[in-house]
């Protein structure tokens, strides 16, 4: 007797076109505040230290969400403060594939003490919190944005290199490592023609996800002076200023917080679709 399908074919149409949508979704979210990132850095309707908008003006013609209490446009800050959003994520997110990268492979081709060595050190970065990496590097440097985007990209680097690690060694157990090594091919060969190709799917839903969380830390740096400084307009900074005018003015704290909402949960949706989609392991278990 031919044993049929558990899952009926209805059913993983419909699942597919669950991940497809949820795919769609977050790259329409987080398309939009991109392309309102990309403008800002072609065009602003005002100057980000123009003040002449008048203080905490309500929504009109001359300012689509008003002012703040310093006379500053919010709608250009919303638009700086989207591009700032994207260089932190994307300039984190580059900082920990070349460190985390780099060591997950090490620590995945070492062996005894020097792989107990490496791995120790990894548990010791990720149990280090980011605001204190953070601090040490702005009381070395300056509170910069390059400042908290070196410390979050070192903070994710650790997470990264031990999700490499465990991926290459799980790559590297294969039988056809070991026929690729005994017909003589280099390691160098094997890494790039074997190791990164099988991994770089898991990898790639992994980064997405780091990219949400860099975005997130540095609107919690910058909220805490730690980030761009003014007239640069993080939205974690728009938040900070515009607490105490939370009342009389919600526009200044409510946009901010909703494009910081939305970007976040875009990334997120397109990590989980891309984790339908790329990881195979996971397409079998849903189908």
């Amino acid at each position: 007797m031919t044993q049929l399908s558990q899952t009926p074919p209805v059913t993983r149409t419909k699942q597919s076109a669950r991940r497809s949508y949820t795919l769609v979704v977050g790259c329409v979210l987080s398309g939009l505040i991109a392309l309102l990132a990309l403008v800002s850095v072609l065009w602003l309707p005002y100057a980000a230290d123009d003040t002449s908008g008048g203080r905490l003006t309500g929504p009109g013609a001359g300012h689509l969400l008003g002012t703040d209490k310093l006379g500053r446009d919010l709608f250009t800050q919303l638009m700086t403060g989207s591009r700032i959003a994207f260089e932190a994520g994307l300039g984190s997110v580059l900082i920990a594939v070349a460190v985390g990268v780099s060591l997950g492979i090490l620590a995945a081709f070492a062996q005894g003490w020097l792989d107990d060595t490496l791995s120790a050190f990894l548990d010791i970065l990720i149990a280090f919190p980011t605001l204190l990496l953070a601090m040490l590097i702005v009381a070395a440097r300056s509170a910069t944005l390059g400042s908290a985007v070196l410390a979050i990209g070192l903070a994710q680097s650790a997470v990264v290199a031990r999700l490499v690690r465990v991926l290459v060694k799980r790559v590297l157990a294969q039988d056809y490592i070991t026929a690729a090594r005994t017909s003589g091919t280099s390691w160098p060969r094997i890494v790039a023609g074997h190791v990164l190709p099988n991994i770089w799917p898991t990898l790639v839903v992994n980064l997405a996800l780091q990219f949400g969380l860099a975005v997130l830390a540095e609107a919690g740096l910058s909220y805490l002076g730690l980030g761009a400084p003014p007239p640069n307009a993080s939205w974690g900074r728009m938040l900070q200023e515009a607490q105490a005018t939370f009342t009389t003015a919600p526009a200044g704290a409510l946009a901010p917080g909703i494009l910081l909402v939305l970007l976040v949960v875009g990334v997120n949706l397109i990590a989980d679709g891309l984790r339908d989609t790329l990881d195979p392991a996971t397409r079998r278990r849903r189908t």
